[in-house]
This record gives structure tokens, C-alpha cells and sequence, in this order.
């Protein structure tokens, strides 16, 4: 950074302290807009990230915020690649927004989008998408961190398996695998067996050492070791079916998904899910659905053709009734 630059930060810096937030971000927004007028990038970067540091220090998320998406806006403009620099001037600011800042939102989605444009990942950067989760699941936004979680870093599992644990410790005892698979189907739809085998392994570990009552069988055989739970089909249900993904093997799956049909049907929204992964990993084609205009049209001349399933509308996690599981609290 050269002298000059530096001067300037100071001066508008010299606004903050003063109270003076408005004039700050204005004048900064003049300053940065000069040097991005002459593509001089690392000059308009530097003022926006650190005045905008600066105010998000001060509690002022709105005008902090704006500087950083036009520091976002400038990325774009010079076709920033993402490196540990200029991903970390972004984190810096992400973490210090209060979380009740409507603007976070916006900048972790121009942040990502950024990131998907002029870098590797299609998705976005994956140390983006961690740390933005880590955040939403510190703060209980589950949803939210499910989104960023699945598309982190090698340590995502742990975050999200963490998580999803704490969540079903709300719910009743029987609820155990709903919360597991919301970790485990979204790692397999997107290809991330080893994720998504991780985050089962740690789940179960949480809910074995917070429940020492819990009947456990341990299964080996030559290829596989396996833990089982008796009061917990689905969560067995879950690992099997891992099994049956890093086998490859179709016929284990569709006798899976036969033997606990019943369970699966009770919960009620795997389906999609279930479909999704034998389409990928097995080579099991999608149902055919019907087509509304020629089954409509088919009824009317005698055809008969039945009418495309309604698809099933999503439910709270735990939804259903059943008896508390055997040995948990």
C-alpha cells in the first residue's frame, strides 16, 4: 500500500472516530469509485476493505456493509481470482457483521456468487461456504448453514454433525436418523460419499456417548464394520444404504429400500431423496411420471392413464408420532 493510499484510509478512518459514519462511507464511496475509474484496483481495495472494517468495528453494519459489497462489486470488475488474500479481506468483514445485520445476507451471497464467477468451483469456494456456515450454525440458523455446510471444506462434517445433534437433542428420542440424514442425503446429492459417511460416524458418536443406555451391536464381516441399532431402524437404514452407495451395489439397495419400506413411508419426505440416489449411484431410473394433459386426455377416450403422483409436501423434522427408542433420554 503506498503513502498516499495510506493517508487517505487514515483521513476517512479519522471520520469513524469522529462519529461521523455517513460522511465516511460517502466520501469513501467517491474516493474508491475514482481509482476503479482508472483500474487501479489494489488502490480502490484497500480503501474499501479497510474503511469498511472500520465502520463494521464501529456497529455500523449498513454503511460497513455497503463498502463491502462495493469491495465485492470491484473483485468482479478486475476478475479477482480467489486466493488466501482476497478471500480473507472478505472473511474478515463477514465475521465482523452483527448477525442480526440484514446486509450480511446479501454479502455472503455476492461473496459466493464472486467466488463461483472467477474461481475453480461452479458452487462457490468451498473455505467461503464453511466459515459462512459456521456462522449461521453458531447461531442456530439451520437452514441456512445446511445450504453452506454441504458445499464447505473437509471440516464442514463435524460443524454440521454438531449441529443437526444439538437440533434432534430438541426433538423426541425416535427422531434420531431424521436429523442424521440431513447431513447424510445432502452429501450424497451432491457426489460427497466421504462427507457424507463422516458426518454419520459422528452423529452416531455423539448420540452413543450423550446415551449410554443405548443398545449397540457391533457388525463386522471380511470388507465392512458396522454398528447397529436395534430401537433405531432408520438410523441402521442409513448406514446400510452408505454401505450399499460405496459397494456399489443396486440389489442391496432396492432390498434396503423394500425391507424398510414401512419406516421410510412413515417419514415421509425421503422419498425424492431415495430416488435421487439410486438414479446416481445405482443406475436406477426415475419412475416415469405421467403427463396431466394426456392422462386427462387418455381418461376422456377410454385410456385410462393415471394421473401423475402429487408430490409430497415437505415436514418438520421429528413430524411423526412414535414410541421413544429404547436406552435414550
Amino acid at each position: 500500500m503506498s503513502a498516499k493510499i495510506e493517508k487517505i484510509i487514515v483521513r476517512l478512518q479519522g471520520k469513524i472516530t469522529e462519529g461521523q459514519y455517513y460522511e465516511a462511507q460517502q466520501q469513501t464511496r467517491v474516493v474508491a469509485a475514482r481509482y476503479v475509474k482508472s483500474e487501479n484496483w489494489d488502490a480502490a481495495i484497500d480503501i474499501l476493505f479497510n474503511v469498511s472494517q472500520s465502520l463494521l468495528k464501529a456497529g455500523q453494519g449498513g454503511s460497513g456493509g455497503d463498502l463491502g459489497l462495493f469491495l465485492i462489486d470491484v473483485y468482479k470488475q478486475a476478475e479477482l481470482k480467489p486466493n488466501s488474500g482476497s478471500k480473507g479481506k472478505l472473511l474478515t468483514l463477514l465475521r465482523l457483521f452483527d448477525c442480526e445485520e440484514p446486509t450480511r445476507k446479501k454479502f455472503i451471497g455476492e461473496m459466493i456468487g464472486w467466488s463461483a464467477r472467477c474461481g475453480e468451483y461452479p458452487a462457490g469456494e468451498p473455505e467461503l461456504h464453511h466459515v459462512a456456515g459456521s456462522l449461521y450454525a453458531e447461531e442456530h440458523e439451520a437452514y441456512e448453514a445446511e445450504r453452506h455446510l454441504t458445499l464447505g471444506t473437509k471440516d464442514s462434517p463435524e460443524v454440521f454433525a454438531k449441529m443437526e445433534y444439538e437440533w434432534y437433542t430438541q426433538d423426541d428420542s425416535h427422531t434420531a436418523a431424521l436429523y442424521a440424514a440431513r447431513v447424510v442425503f445432502p452429501y450424497l446429492l451432491i457426489g460427497n460419499v466421504r462427507d457424507a459417511t463422516k458426518s454419520l460416524r459422528l452423529f452416531t458418536s455423539r448420540l452413543t456417548e450423550a446415551n449410554k443406555g443405548l443398545a449397540v451391536q457391533d457388525v463386522s464381516s471380511s470388507s465392512s464394520d458396522m454398528r447397529i441399532y436395534p430401537s433405531l431402524p432408520l438410523l441402521n437404514f442409513l448406514g446400510l444404504l452408505l454401505l450399499a452407495v460405496q459397494k456399489g451395489s443396486a440389489g442391496l439397495f432396492t432390498q434396503l429400500r423394500s425391507k424398510y419400506a414401512v419406516y421410510i413411508k412413515e417419514v415421509g419426505i425421503w422419498d425424492e431423496a431415495l430416488t435421487s440416489v439410486a438414479e446416481m449411484y445405482f443406475g436406477i431410473s426415475r419412475p416415469r411420471q405421467g403427463n396431466p394433459l394426456l392422462d386427462m386426455m387418455g381418461s376422456m377416450f377410454g385410456g385410462g392413464g393415471a394421473a401423475a403422483p402429487a408430490k409430497p409436501q415437505p415436514k418438520r423434522v421429528g413430524g411423526t408420532s412414535a414410541p421413544a427408542a429404547e436406552g435414550l433420554d
